[in-house]
């Protein structure tokens, strides 16, 4: 039986994913057409990465997946180090991504390649993680953790759904999804998400 937890951040692995892979894509675009990126839509999807995954997403696993799963499971040991370390350094990676895109829409073609090359960095880096805790963590989490543990994360998790995955918390995430999707091109777009 997969539980609700899980099931919640697959989709918002799922989600997220479609985030970030779409980023480069957008760039590679605008590249090769030789044109200047939206910076309006690069903000948008930057902080939508920061404000959900980052502040919500990852601070339910750190506070609540990993302490259960380091109790009941030592296998697990290791990779959530890894994984909580990542967390750890989310919030200046994410800061460093938004500064690398000030200074490209501020100094110009200059600062275009480093900003390029960092989102890749990012994003591979992202990826990787994400694919680690659903290779790993959760399928080690559905075998070690009791009911009464599933039952609180099961809650935790419900409460604050993305809104990539059609689960807005508020009018004011559901109004940031909407822009987003609106914004990005549609051949690089989120795909139908578009209805939450």
């Amino acid at each position: 039986m997969t539980h609700a937890a899980t099931r919640i951040i697959q989709a918002e692995h799922q989600a997220l994913a479609a985030m970030l892979r779409s980023l480069p894509m957008l760039l590679a675009e605008h590249r090769r057409r030789n044109e200047t990126p939206d910076f309006h839509v690069l903000r948008a999807m930057l902080f939508y990465v920061d404000e959900f995954p980052e502040r919500l997403h990852h601070h339910k696993e750190s506070e609540l997946l990993f302490p259960k799963l380091r109790k009941r499971s030592p296998l697990a040991r290791d990779w959530l180090d890894r994984l909580d370390a990542d967390h750890a350094k989310g919030e200046s990676r994410i800061r460093e991504l938004e500064h690398l895109l000030l200074g490209f829409e501020m100094m110009g073609e200059s600062r275009r390649d480093a900003f390029e090359q960092a989102v890749r960095r990012y994003v591979d880096f992202y990826l990787e993680h994400m694919g680690i805790e659903e290779k790993h963590i959760l399928p080690l989490a559905e075998e070690a953790l009791t009911e009464a543990d599933w039952a609180e994360l099961d809650e935790a998790f419900s409460a604050n759904r993305d809104p990539l995955t059609g689960h807005a918390p508020d009018e004011a995430y559901r109004a940031l999804f909407s822009r987003i999707v609106h914004l990005v091109p549609a051949p690089i777009g989120l795909g139908d998400r578009a209805t939450a």
